[in-house]
């Protein structure tokens, strides 16, 4: 029996792992990848559109050359937070189910990659779900979606030079690959289902995209949408007519959502409509008693409601509920 198991290794998980050790609760710190996954998986040269000094975590300085930090620079603070605090972690561990049970937690995982044992069973007084919402792309639903040339995360342009790309998406996301794949000679189509891009993209970066749209250099077709992916084209529909967008790689960008499958296993309740959890919005802790839920994970398609900033405050809150519930708890007296 353990004190807390957190799931989920990214900033959010990390921070809520270095309050549980301050604290001197035993934790166990589980993830299904690398520490930091979704940073690992973001655009090899992204700069992050936020300061540094909020995405630190626990009091650890995240030093970079301008005041907006790399992804390299951000993966390489977050391994050395994780070395320097001797965080108690198990990575490349899949966490298939968190069962409620006289009290505590059943946490099951498995072991995911060459060398990596299974954990099998952790019990746990307390649950931090930190899973964040990357690894569930929002699908389509088209012919095509699962196709070797069609990803729904952009890495880099370089192979690109000189080919047909097909970004699906009006987003900031997209709008970076769309202007990233341009600037590396792709020859680049957009595609989106709304009359315009979409509200949320970033100020700075829609005059340079709306310009390259104006003089041809991308190509955007709007209120339209994917009827098929080829492995040569896309087909596209607007306004009931259908036409072939000529395609060597297409990024279907249209965002993530965080997976309600932990949550119902473990009864939590969801919105039906937005698999947002019903939350405790001073503690995040569930209606399920014990199971905390900080970041994105709790928020199903509102994923925008959350970002790595105001995460860390959730954990800061979930950790202090914690820490007080589990200071009742005779044993650990």
């Amino acid at each position: 029996m353990v004190d807390l198991a957190i799931v989920g290794a990214g900033p959010i998980g990390i921070e809520t792992a270095i309050l549980a050790k301050r604290a001197g609760l035993d934790y166990r710190l589980i993830e299904k990848g690398c520490i930091v996954n979704a940073v690992a998986g973001y655009p090899t040269y992204m700069t992050f559109f936020t300061t540094s000094e909020r995405l630190e975590v626990g009091g650890h300085p995240l030093v970079t050359a301008t005041d907006k930090p790399t992804r390299k620079e951000a993966l390489d603070y977050y391994r050395k937070v994780v070395a320097n605090e001797r965080l108690a972690l198990s990575s490349f561990t899949e966490v298939t189910a968190v069962e409620p049970r006289d009290g505590a937690f059943t946490v099951r995982a498995r072991g995911v990659a060459p060398g990596h044992r299974d954990v099998g069973e952790v019990r746990a007084r307390a649950v931090a779900l930190a899973t964040g919402y990357f690894d569930n792309p929002k699908p389509l639903g088209v012919a095509g979606e699962a196709l070797p040339n069609v990803s729904h995360y952009y890495t880099e342009a370089h192979p690109f030079f000189g080919r047909n790309v097909t970004i699906v998406g009006a987003g900031s996301s997209a709008a970076d690959a769309a202007l990233d794949l341009f600037r590396s000679g792709a020859r680049v189509t957009m595609v989106h289902r709304g009359s315009d891009f979409r509200h949320s993209l970033k100020y700075w970066v829609r005059p340079n995209l709306e310009n390259r749209v104006k003089e041809g250099s991308i190509v955007a077709h709007f209120e339209t949408v994917v009827h098929e992916v080829l492995p040569d084209r896309v087909v596209a529909e607007r306004h009931g007519e259908r036409f072939d967008i000529p395609t060597n790689q297409t990024f279907l960008l249209t965002g993530y959502f965080a997976s309600p499958a932990l949550l119902r296993l473990a009864g939590a309740s969801l919105d039906p409509e937005t698999l947002a959890a019903e939350l405790d919005p001073e503690t995040f802790e569930s209606d399920v008693p014990g199971l905390f839920v900080v970041g994105s994970a709790g928020f199903g398609t509102r994923t925008s409601d959350v970002f790595i900033e105001n995460g860390i405050q959730h954990a800061r809150k979930a950790m202090a509920a914690i820490r007080e519930r589990l200071r009742r708890v005779p044993s650990l007296a």
